[in-house]
C-alpha cells in the first residue's frame, strides 16, 4: 500500500473540505442563534406592541364609557327639567284656572283683599277699581264693609267700575293717582309665582336651599 504524501492533493483538498464543513458549522450555528435571538426580539415587540395596544384599548374604552355616562348623566338631567317644567307649568294654569272658577265668592274676594292693600298705606282716601259686573253686583255696600273691617277712620272709598276688569279682586289707588296697588288674584298669582314656583321645587328636592328667585304679594 503506498502512503498518500501530507502535501498531496487528495489531502489538501480533505483539509479545505473539512475546514469549509467547519465554518459553514459554525456559520449555521452563529446563524440559528441569531435567528433565534431575533425572533424572540421580536416576539417580545409584537407582545409589547398587543399589550400597549391592549392598554391603550383599555384606556379609550374607559374614556368612552365616561363620555357615555356624563352624557347620559346630561340627557337625564336635561329630560328631568323639561319634565319638572312641564309640571310646574301645569300647576301655575291649575292655580289659574281655580283663580277664574265660576264659582268663587268675588264679593268676599274683593272685601279681604281690598282690606289688606288699603291697611299696606298711609292716608284716608282711596279709589277702589272692580270689574263692572261686580259693582252691578254688589257695589252699594261695598265701601262701607271695607271702611268697617280696614278700621281706620276717618276713611273715604270710592268704589269705581272698570269695564276693562274681569279678573277677581280690586285695583286700588290713592285719591292722588301717585299711588296704585293692583291686587286682583291672577296679578299677585304673578307677583307670587317665582317664590311658590322655588318653594314647589325645593320640596321636590329639585332645586337647593341657596336658590332664590324672590316674589312678594
Amino acid at each position: 500500500m503506498i502512503a498518500t504524501s501530507q502535501n498531496s492533493p487528495e489531502v489538501l483538498c480533505a483539509e479545505i473540505l473539512a475546514a469549509a464543513q467547519g465554518e459553514s458549522d459554525g456559520l449555521l450555528h452563529r446563524a440559528k442563534v441569531e435567528a433565534g435571538k431575533i425572533l424572540a426580539a421580536a416576539a417580545a415587540a409584537a407582545e409589547s406592541i398587543r399589550r400597549e395596544r391592549r392598554e391603550q384599548a383599555q384606556c379609550e374604552a374607559a374614556r368612552r364609557k365616561e363620555m357615555v355616562l356624563a352624557t347620559v348623566a346630561v340627557e337625564i338631567g336635561r329630560l328631568r327639567r323639561a319634565r319638572v317644567e312641564v309640571l310646574l307649568e301645569a300647576v301655575h294654569e291649575e292655580i289659574r284656572r281655580r283663580l277664574r272658577a265660576p264659582n268663587l265668592n268675588r264679593h268676599e274676594t274683593i272685601i279681604v283683599l281690598a282690606v289688606e292693600a288699603i291697611r299696606r298705606f298711609p292716608g284716608n282716601d282711596f279709589v277702589l277699581k272692580i270689574p263692572a259686573a261686580d259693582a252691578a253686583a254688589f257695589g252699594a255696600g261695598l265701601a262701607g264693609e271695607i271702611a268697617r273691617q280696614v278700621g281706620r277712620s276717618p276713611l273715604n272709598l270710592a268704589v269705581v267700575a272698570d269695564a276693562t276688569m274681569t279678573d277677581a279682586g280690586v285695583v286700588i289707588q290713592t285719591a292722588d293717582g301717585f299711588q296704585i296697588w293692583d291686587n286682583r288674584l291672577l296679578s299677585r298669582l304673578e307677583r307670587l309665582w317665582p317664590e311658590l314656583r322655588r318653594q314647589i321645587a325645593l320640596r321636590a328636592a329639585l332645586v337647593g336651599e341657596g336658590h332664590s328667585t324672590g316674589g312678594g304679594a
